[in-house]
């Protein structure tokens, strides 16, 4: 009877003693669970790959110790303040539909116990499994989805690191006005009766949808005239029509917003029917994939598309250099707008977890709530990573920023994207207007 309260005595110290060197939920935390959900089969896979390679490469470099590359999460192999654990992605397909997102949020919460959520990608998605990760306490942080409506419905738990439509459509008919003033690198003083009248079209989704409005507001802002501004079905299998209602309304500038496969399908139909508008700008999205540039080669020279990643950047700024060798090893390809952004998606929840030091929601909640990432800690040319926390915009980061890129020609022959906008960065003279076919 003496021997085993003995030993009990004995187990109970060593308990204690074990608790306070190492803190409840410290010691049992061998792995953080984050659910990912992306498009990675259907019309937008090719950016379901940038996007998990993108995000699987920041996993890596936070579970490995790389103190080579300039960024606090290279120095620890894994979640310091946790231990060491190391952070564990699911992946799951929504395939570009909203009720299935939804789905597989529950599943990753209830079944798979994740201890938060990264995605989506499509706007539409986002916004409904955002809803489940809200009803069930659960933070998700996005990286990619641009709808400006995400950030404007007070949610608790859901944090947004890129910037948004509004913004990326701002730089737009900042650069317009620019290229009116004489303020664009190579390009004289244009007229502006070449660029005032605009027509759009936009899938019609979430994300479409709020691209055209923004697209409007910014136009009346600024003083411009929308001739047509078309809503057309994603992944239509045709937009012959949609092409000649464009060219009826004869623009100076045509602007879309497209996923790769509509993308691919509406620069062909331009090309096919001879359109020529002295502006095509992309909202990102299908026109920066790899996939736009390989299909469609020297008849993209001149497209413009919005982003926040460009490689010159990779060029002017150490940490996105070093990240871009190890993601074009992985993948064959530069860093794009998609695949930096996830990675900067899961870099900060790597951030907020250390600030937490908990995988507690509550305790996430609050260190997302305060969480501040230094610039120079990201692969993307933004200021920082710093959420607000009041207004009309919860959860948003205030100190992103984006850019115009425009296809070229290099001398090696290549087809790359050079920085255009902001105007104090630009990397090469812009083709203006644009070539004919």
């Amino acid at each position: 009877m003496k021997t085993a309260l003995r030993y009990g005595l004995c187990v109970l110290s060593l308990m204690l003693v074990i608790g306070i060197i190492f803190p409840a939920g410290v010691l049992a935390q061998k792995t953080i669970k984050i659910g990912v959900i992306y498009p990675l089969t259907g019309g937008a896979a090719a950016a379901g790959r940038e996007l998990r390679a993108g995000a699987e490469l920041a996993a890596q470099i936070a579970n490995n110790a790389m103190p080579d590359i300039a960024m606090t999460m290279a120095k620890n192999a894994g979640i310091k303040n946790l231990g060491g654990a190391k952070i564990e992605l699911i992946f799951k397909d929504h395939e570009g539909n909203p009720t299935l997102g939804a789905d597989l949020a529950k599943k990753l919460i209830l079944d798979d116990k994740v201890d938060g959520i990264l995605g989506c990608y499509f706007s539409s998605v986002t916004k409904t499994v955002s809803a489940v990760a809200e009803q069930h306490g659960i933070p998700m942080i996005n990286g990619t989805s641009t709808s400006p409506p995400l950030t404007q419905r007070g949610f608790k738990w859901f944090w947004r690191t890129t910037p948004h439509d509004k913004w990326f459509t701002k730089d737009l008919f900042d650069l317009l006005n620019g290229l009116k003033e004489g303020k664009v690198r190579g390009v004289k003083a244009v007229p502006a009766e070449e660029l005032n009248t605009i027509a759009s079209a936009c899938e019609k989704t979430e994300w479409g949808s709020n691209v055209s409005l923004m697209i409007q507001d910014w136009a009346n802002q600024y003083g411009f005239k929308v001739r047509k501004a078309l809503l057309y079905a994603k992944e239509s299998p045709d937009l012959s029509s949609e092409v000649r209602s464009l060219k009826a309304a004869r623009p100076g500038a045509m602007l879309f917003a497209s996923y790769t496969s509509d993308a691919i399908l509406m620069v062909k139909t331009l090309r096919a029917q001879k359109v020529k508008p002295n502006i095509i700008w992309g909202q990102d999205a299908g026109f920066e994939k790899p996939e736009f540039r390989d299909t469609l080669g020297d008849s993209i020279i001149g497209i413009m598309t919005r982003t926040v990643f460009l490689p010159k950047v990779a060029e002017l700024k150490k940490v996105s250099g070093q990240v871009n060798v190890l993601y074009k090893a992985k993948t064959g390809n530069d860093l794009g707008g998609a695949s930096a952004r996830a990675f900067t998606g899961l870099q900060t929840w790597v951030h907020v977890l250390e600030s937490a030091g908990s995988t507690k929601p509550a305790d996430i909640q609050q260190a997302a709530n305060k969480l501040y990432i230094p610039g120079d800690e990201l692969v993307v040319p933004w200021a920082g990573i710093e959420f607000s926390s009041s207004g009309d915009e919860i959860g948003q980061n205030v100190l992103g920023s984006g850019l115009i890129g425009q296809y070229q020609k290099g001398a090696d022959g290549k087809i790359g994207l050079e920085i255009v906008f902001p105007f104090d960065v630009a990397s090469a003279d812009m083709i203006y207007p644009f070539p004919q076919y």
